[in-house]
């Protein structure tokens, strides 16, 4: 091999490293967005803390039922925060630097285990949660609403948890082949 395919194969090498390297960096892209979701927390705080407020100031004067819809609203706040913060840390686990807690006492348990598939799953698991409670309101509401509302809440309820058996189930068919495979 002459000197001059050796510097070709060379100056290749480290440009496909180069370029390698830069799609690796790229991930940091992605931060800025999960910083973005920790402080959509904030704005999910605020609106709690007005629905509570809200509550609190009528609750002599609604009925029954608007306290239990006040009530659910707020149950399905708090399953937004937490679908926000799963999605913030399995992602930036997953997709950008593991998380250096150092041990903290407070870390949940699942932050370092939760995958792709994980995350995927439990996503579901909370949106299918969401529009239950949208549902149940709807319901509870149904004067309100009207039963046509109702119905496609209920179609659009069950669209999502036909989804999630689905993702359910390939997930389970795919680790089963991967466990077969390494068997």
């Amino acid at each position: 091999m002459n000197p001059r395919e050796k510097t070709s194969g060379h100056a290749s090498n480290l440009g496909e490293r180069i370029v390698e390297q830069g799609i690796f960096a790229s991930r940091w892209i992605l931060a800025p967005i999960y910083v973005g979701l920790a402080l959509g927390l904030l704005m999910l705080l605020v609106k709690f803390g007005q629905e509570f407020w809200h509550m609190a100031v009528h609750l002599i004067d609604n009925s029954v039922e608007d306290v239990i819809l006040g009530i659910l609203s707020l149950i399905d706040l708090s399953l937004m925060a937490n679908l926000l913060l799963m999605i913030i840390f399995g992602g930036y686990q997953n997709f950008v630097s593991k998380l250096e807690l150092g041990g903290h006492e407070d870390t949940p348990e699942w932050i370092g285990h939760v995958g792709f598939s994980d995350i995927k799953l439990k996503l579901m698991a909370s949106i299918v949660a969401i529009s239950a409670i949208e549902v149940l309101k709807g319901f509870l509401s149904i004067e309100k609403v009207g039963l046509q509302t109702v119905i496609w809440g209920m179609a659009v309820h069950m669209t999502f948890v036909l989804s999630a058996v689905l993702l359910a189930g390939m997930d389970w068919i795919i680790s089963k082949s991967q466990r077969h495979r390494t068997i």
